[in-house]
């Protein structure tokens, strides 16, 4: 019988697509900063000496061009890009349906929560995204990580690529990394180390990054479904973010009050409307109705400014 396994993959700040991310995010927060009613979804694409920002911004606070350059040169630590920016206002029939209290867009959102650890996702993802930060801390440059895990949860294959790392030196950080956390490894375990060779050339310089395009690693893992929605550079009204992160919450709260083993939390939302038209949880794969939960743009909000 065939072994059964779960792989997932988690990348460093410094890879390009978060990069992009990270640019998006700081532009909406320099603006929510200045006006916590700004309504932002910022998109950034850069690489290869251009850098590109697009996006729909109506807010009282103020970021002039030279602020965005800022931005953008204090997190890839070079000016030497040509940088393109182009934010117009938000549209005034989106604006509309927003203003009467509805979502900003459609969209799908799933939370999901589990019993593997103490941040209750799965643990494939866990273990990827704490090599990463590990290796990270090292080699605070671009890099990824991806764990192979088996059943019994003992860790199968460990694939790991750092910018500026030397093989020999990233094998010992994963085998102190694997000793002081005690993780449980199989016989057979596999290492990949920079496997296709050292390299020096990461970031921008290397590859094309993009806003979004890491939703899998921003959630759980593929072993989770994500609703296709990106996180980064959209004020809470696009429930993207926002929704994800209450669904996230509604699942942590149902797994420890119903002492589950995962619960997953699909909420579904139409653009200017304030009710989801989908709120329903699966606790054990046993569906369960959220009446005890307002998954209503009002409870997004109510959840977000408590944070």
């Amino acid at each position: 019988m065939t072994e059964q396994t779960f792989t997932a993959e988690y990348v460093s700040p410094g890879h390009p697509d978060k990069i992009c991310d990270r640019i998006s995010d700081r532009i909406l927060q320099a603006f929510c900063d200045q006006d916590p009613y700004s309504r932002v979804a910022v998109e950034v694409m850069g690489g290869h000496g251009h850098i590109y920002v697009l996006g729909e911004v109506t807010s009282r606070g103020k970021l002039s061009d030279k602020d965005i350059r800022n931005i953008i040169i204090e997190i890839i630590g070079s000016d030497n890009y040509d940088i393109a920016i182009n934010l117009v206002q938000q549209s005034p029939e989106i604006a509309h349906g927003v203003d009467e209290g509805g979502a900003g867009d459609q969209g799908i959102v799933v939370g999901y929560a589990c019993n593997h650890n103490e941040d209750m996702v799965p643990q494939e993802y866990y273990l990827a995204r704490s090599l990463c930060e590990y290796l990270y801390a090292l080699y605070p440059y671009d890099g990824k990580t991806q764990i192979t895990i088996n059943n019994k949860h003992e860790i199968t294959v460990i694939v790991a690529s750092f910018q500026h790392s030397k093989t020999e030196e990233l094998q010992n950080h994963v085998n102190d990394w694997l000793t002081k956390n005690s993780f449980s490894i199989s016989d057979t375990v596999e290492c990949l180390l920079n496997p296709a060779g050292e390299w020096s050339v990461g970031g921008f310089d290397a590859d094309t990054g993009l806003t979004g395009r890491k939703i899998v690693v921003d959630s759980y893992g593929p072993r989770v479904p994500v609703g296709g929605g990106a996180f980064s550079g959209k004020d809470w009204t696009k429930v993207d973010r926002s929704g994800a992160m209450y669904a996230r919450h509604i699942a942590q709260t149902l797994l420890k009050q119903q002492g589950a083993r995962e619960v997953r939390v699909e909420l579904a939302y139409a653009i200017g409307v304030s009710d989801a038209v989908q709120s329903i949880a699966y606790v054990d794969g046993t569906p369960y109705t959220l009446d005890d939960f307002d998954t209503s743009m009002t409870g997004i909000q109510n959840y977000i400014t408590s944070l």
